[in-house]
């Protein structure tokens, strides 16, 4: 499936029900519970990159930045991939099929982590603007 497809998909759920015989119910809750916990997530990563930009006015302009649009794309990727997330998972579980992979858990915390890392640089080395 390319992506123009897989993106109608998001706003077209009607057409993942015609897919494959209906799986428990219990199933596709777990599924949208976890993509409303992926939301959550990218909501608060959204929310952090604004206190980074709001709350540490003394921080150097470049390292405020930085920081704040990295935690602000990681919001927004976040977001994006749990609808994708949660596309794929209802067609598989429809399908009778294995619940797909990903490799983006393991990305977003090396992302997150790469900023906590900045930020723990950033707070012991005192670098103010």
């Amino acid at each position: 499936m390319d992506l123009r497809q897989s993106v109608r998909l998001w706003f077209a759920p009607a057409r993942i029900s015609e897919q494959g015989e209906t799986p428990d119910y219990r199933f596709s809750l777990a599924n949208e519970r976890t993509f409303l916990a992926w939301l959550r997530t990218a909501l608060a990563l959204v929310g952090g990159g604004f206190a980074v930009d709001q709350f540490l006015p003394g921080l150097r302009s470049g390292w405020r930045l930085g920081l704040a649009l990295a935690l602000l794309a990681a919001g927004v990727l976040c977001a994006l991939r749990a609808i994708n997330h949660w596309v794929r998972c209802e067609r598989a579980m429809r399908r009778g099929e294995d619940l797909p992979v990903s490799r983006f858990p393991a990305l977003m915390s090396v992302v997150v982590a790469a900023v906590a890392v900045a930020m723990v640089v950033v707070v012991v080395g005192g670098w103010a603007g």
